[in-house]
């Protein structure tokens, strides 16, 4: 999964906009390296570390080995003479390992945070975002978190349509950007049988509708009373919650994005008004809305 992010950049070399990214494999000794999922890699040996970006990948074990002192010194020599480094899930840990997120902000995979937080208490990590970038330091959170990683990586060399484009053309369904959960409220709630399913397909298609009980009851072809049983008994939290949560899912993306006014926002996700957003953007983040578009403004993308 690691290698999918390099994809990206394969995309973004494509016509019209030609040749810009080369791409080189590398491990400590080159030659044939056999992936976690079988495939062979034709690697080169490490040895002259000026590359432009220079990214580590991720591997699939739940817990960290010893790393090669070759490869923690190769990445130490990487940071001095490349303009940025950066590291796909648990790859943070070797940059860590090499001393690169000192002082530093970097985000991990959930099912990582509390050993790399132990084991590096000098980073700042922040296990709740799809990547962080500090300075010349990029990480990201899972696997294909990378490629959102790599988007904006894109984005910051060639421009917001490149990067667009690109997404477009890997048929993702969003561009998630770096300060977005990693939990997706509807992967929370995932329901067990078709007919509270397509309740929720309708929730995110009209999320501007009132959504009431009666009108998602019919959805399942069920009573009120009986949908909202079978509704919590599926997802463990009754209807309104729901339309919460995804309202807030919507709102949150729409606001980092930083597109729309957040009257837009409330309007389009169904809040209705600015003031009941801001209420339940509290409730649920701890923050208004109108902090969440400041620190979507203010967070770095650019080499300090």
């Amino acid at each position: 999964m690691s290698l999918a992010a390099l994809t990206a950049f394969e995309i973004a070399n494509l016509p019209p906009t030609g040749e810009c990214y080369d791409i080189h494999l590398l491990s400590e000794h080159g030659g044939p390296v056999r992936s976690s999922a079988g495939m062979t890699l034709e690697t080169e040996k490490f040895g002259d570390p000026c590359f432009d970006t220079v990214i580590v990948g991720s591997i699939t074990e739940l817990k960290m080995p010893p790393f090669e002192p070759a490869m923690i010194a190769f990445v130490q020599e990487a940071a001095k003479a490349s303009r940025r480094i950066a590291s796909i899930c648990s790859g943070a840990f070797v940059l860590a390992e090499a001393g690169l997120l000192n002082g530093r902000r970097a985000t991990m995979h959930w099912a990582h945070a509390a050993e790399f937080r132990a084991r590096f208490p000098e980073v700042a990590t922040d296990e709740d975002r799809i990547f962080v970038n500090d300075g010349p330091v990029w990480t990201s959170a899972g696997m294909t978190a990378g490629i959102d990683l790599v988007l904006a990586l894109i984005d910051h060399d060639l421009g917001p349509d490149a990067a667009k484009t690109v997404a477009r053309l890997l048929v993702m369904n969003q561009r998630r950007l770096g300060g977005q959960k990693q939990h997706s409220a509807l992967l929370d709630m995932t329901p067990k049988s078709d007919r509270i399913e397509s309740v929720f397909v309708h929730i995110r298609s009209n999320l501007r509708s009132p959504l009431t009980v009666g009108e998602l009851a019919a959805v399942a072809n069920l009573s009120p009373r009986q949908f909202s049983r079978a509704f919590v008994a599926e997802t463990g939290v009754p209807p309104a919650k729901a339309v919460e949560q995804l309202r807030l899912e919507a709102a949150r993306f729409m606001i980092e994005q930083g597109r729309h006014t957040l009257n837009v926002v409330a309007d389009e996700t169904g809040f209705a008004d600015r003031e009941r957003m801001r209420r339940a953007f509290l409730r649920t983040f701890g923050v208004s809305a109108d902090v969440l578009r400041r620190n979507a403004r203010t967070e770095p993308v650019a080499d300090r």
